[in-house]
């Protein structure tokens, strides 16, 4: 199994970035994915999750309006957009997989199956 997330970088605050996470070894359309964030201050927090079929997804509060997610099935990918990029955003940024859809629990990383590498995001003011 992998997932081999890619995209992160410097950018200036009000700025934007695209995360990309390529998955393997495992049957992606039977997977929810997400999008995870880390900092040292925060520890690992969710941000955003989107179910089998691309059309359901969850956001944390504070990337609301600013951040989509998306899927592409076919290649097996999922991708994070993020607009209007704030310094508070910079983190280490995760994809994990999990088989459950469940809103109570999406937010949880011990709900999750498998995890990516991390791709680091740097926003400066």
């Amino acid at each position: 199994v992998q997932l081999q997330a890619s995209g992160g970088g410097l950018v200036q605050a009000g700025g934007s970035l695209r995360l990309s996470c390529a998955a393997s070894g495992f049957v992606f359309d039977d997977y929810i994915m997400a999008w995870f964030r880390q900092t040292p201050k925060n520890g690992r927090a969710f941000v955003a999750g989107v179910n089998w079929y691309g059309d359901k997804s969850n956001y944390e509060d504070a990337v609301k309006g600013r951040s989509t997610i998306s899927r592409d099935n076919r290649r097996k990918m999922v991708f994070l957009q993020m607009d209007n990029l704030k310094p508070e955003d910079t983190a280490v940024y995760y994809c994990a997989a999990d088989t459950r859809w469940d809103y109570g629990q999406m937010k949880s990383p011990n709900e999750y199956d498998y995890w990516g590498q991390g791709t680091l995001v740097t926003v400066s003011s």
